[in-house]
């Protein structure tokens, strides 16, 4: 894998260890030389990932849709930003250009471009590993939804087991290497 998708938060939550888990994604990625692909903003968990990147001397290649440049919210100090039409082209580029995806804690976006990327996956649009940073805890609902959907009848094990879920992001990011 050279490349990693990872999706996140505009915003950096309410505590401290949201930050330090997207270091330490940016940390793992750059012990692996594997570059970002990301929604391009310089704000929240999303411009925390690629300034640690950045720092470490590792590739970073944002996506962002021309209504959110508008907005001042693009990174200025990417290696390569890249601005798509819509949000749909976004997303579309962003697993495009990726090895594998991965989320780290985020909002309604966040859930919104990870399940497109594990649909993709279940329609065999693509064959990418996808990955979920659990970090304290905060995609345990999530995981316990997809969980109840299989015993409901509604996902099988074999779709419900796209998401990979990790509290670590070494241990996550060497599953999705070794997937990919």
């Amino acid at each position: 894998m050279r490349r990693l998708c990872v999706y996140c938060g505009s915003r950096s939550g309410d505590s401290d260890c949201f930050q330090q888990a997207a270091e330490a994604m940016a940390e793992a990625m750059l012990r692996h030389d594997v570059g970002l692909i990301y929604g391009g903003a310089q704000i929240g968990l999303m411009g925390a990932v690629a300034d640690a990147v950045l720092a470490g001397g590792g590739e970073v290649i944002g996506v962002i849709p021309e209504s959110l440049k508008q907005d001042e919210v693009a990174h200025q100090g990417l290696t390569c930003l890249e601005v798509v039409p819509s949000m749909h082209h976004r997303k579309a580029r962003m697993i495009e250009l990726a090895d594998a995806m991965v989320a780290l804690p985020g909002g309604l976006g966040t859930l919104e471009e990870m399940f497109e990327a594990l649909s993709w996956a279940q329609l065999r649009l693509h064959s990418k590993a996808c990955g979920l940073l659990n970090v304290e805890g905060y995609f345990d609902s999530l995981v316990s939804f997809l969980d109840n959907a299989v015993e409901q009848g509604f996902i099988s094990s074999e779709h419900r087991d796209l998401a990979i879920v990790d509290r670590d992001p070494d241990r996550l990011l060497t599953t999705l290497l070794r997937l990919s």
